[in-house]
């Protein structure tokens, strides 16, 4: 078992902690797979009632994301291979998380993004607290929406999930209670008496949660709520922005900037995936690993992740630049179903 992941059992709940200090718990290969070989070891016990997902007591954050630096250098080095292999391994413990027969319970302290949206969204029980950071910020680096998020944000209330996709917001946890991501809300100095307690009586973890639940703040977005369900109710990125840009009020203005400063191929990408989603989540992981093999081969994905993670200048160049030049016979080869023997597939059960 690596050293990021510590695993182990509490009573009748095999725990996964997230162990990688320095990267606010940035997914890797080797952590990927030390989660899929636990999770199918808990899978076949029949003394394992539960599962906990929580980050290590050093670490600030339950999940920052997945190490889209080491798919940077991949396809710089290698044209992408170790990148697809990545992502397959990653999409697999989604599906699993997914499909689980036992109850997963996701303690979303801290930062939780990208692909630890992956982890915790799956989670029949899904913890927020006064630390949670929740947002998909992949319109920065030139990805796209993943790890089920094509599945997730288009059942989200409203508008919610085209803005958290196309404008990358960051949500705390009163506003991912509202918004339905989490299902209690909790203070962090409570989270270890809450684990404690499920431990000793897995079966009565919501009821545990309930009583230990503290009140959520208000949620600031709910404030804006009739404004998004407007704002961005169009299907075209083209459209969203018009609306924007029609609007003088000081939050559109902040939303125009965040939505323009993304990557234009990325947001179309999203908007289509909201479209035209997959009926099951099995479907939707096979959609996204296509999605993931041609995005990361293109300059936009280089260019983004050198931006943000490499020279932090923070000024990417995207190509195209614009929304308009981003054209459907672009989407539909980003979007086209990979040759045979190339696509995802599940675990085997």
């Amino acid at each position: 078992m690596t050293g990021e992941i510590v695993k182990s059992r509490e009573g009748e709940v095999g725990r996964v902690s997230l162990a990688r200090k320095n990267a606010l718990n940035a997914l890797t290969m080797p952590m990927c797979e030390a989660m899929i070989a636990a999770l199918l070891e808990w899978r076949a016990d029949p003394a394992v009632k539960a599962v906990i997902l929580d980050h290590a007591d050093q670490v600030r954050g339950f999940c920052a994301g997945g190490d889209v630096a080491m798919v940077r250098r991949a396809v710089l080095e290698d044209g992408g291979a170790a990148g697809r292999v990545f992502f397959m391994t990653e999409y697999r413990l989604n599906h699993l998380l997914f499909t689980f027969p036992k109850p997963v319970i996701a303690f979303m302290d801290g930062v939780t993004m990208g692909g630890g949206v992956g982890l915790a969204m799956p989670a029949v029980i899904r913890v927020a607290t006064e630390n949670t950071l929740f947002a998909m910020p992949e319109g920065a680096i030139g990805l796209f929406p993943d790890v089920g998020a094509g599945y997730y944000l288009p059942r989200l209330p409203g508008q919610i999930g085209k803005f958290l996709a196309l404008t990358g917001a960051r949500l705390d946890g009163a506003e991912c209670l509202w918004a339905g991501i989490a299902t209690h809300y909790c203070a962090s100095d409570d989270l270890a008496e809450a684990k404690e307690l499920i431990a000793k009586e897995p079966g009565a973890a919501e009821e545990i949660l309930r009583d230990l639940a503290s009140p959520a703040p208000a949620a600031r977005l709910a404030g804006n709520a009739a404004l998004i369900n407007s704002l961005f109710a169009p299907d075209t990125l083209e459209g969203i922005i018009a609306a924007l840009e029609a609007d003088d009020g000081k939050w559109a203005g902040k939303e125009l900037k965040a939505v323009t400063s993304k990557c234009p191929t990325t947001a179309k990408v999203a908007l289509r995936q909201f479209v035209s989603a997959p009926g099951t989540f099995a479907e939707e992981m096979a959609r996204e690993y296509a999605l993931a093999a041609r995005m990361i081969a293109r300059h936009d994905f280089v260019e983004g992740v050198r931006a943000v993670l490499v020279d932090k200048d923070g000024k990417p160049k995207w190509k195209p630049a614009h929304a308009e030049a981003v054209t459907e016979e672009m989407l539909d080869a980003i979007f086209a179903p990979l040759p045979a023997g190339e696509a995802w597939t599940p675990l085997e059960a």
